[in-house]
């Protein structure tokens, strides 16, 4: 592999985990300062930014994850 393939699959997987955060966090309860303030945090803390987004799970999920939840 050369330089420019493994500069392409960066950028690729870094839009793909911003893309994965972003539809999460349309999943949440947010305002839109907090929906903000996350995106953004997602996309200028690059490789791990979008895992830690989702892995600190904001606001409060939506009324159908909560009856999941309860099952």
């Amino acid at each position: 592999m050369n330089a420019e393939i493994l500069r392409s699959l960066l950028v690729v997987y870094l839009v793909a985990a911003y893309v994965m955060a972003i539809l999460y966090l349309r999943r949440r309860r947010l305002s839109f300062g907090e929906y903000t303030f996350w995106g953004l945090f997602a996309l200028l803390v690059p490789v791990v930014g979008p895992f830690l987004v989702i892995f600190s799970q904001p606001g409060r999920g939506s009324r159908r994850q909560r009856r999941a939840s309860r099952r």
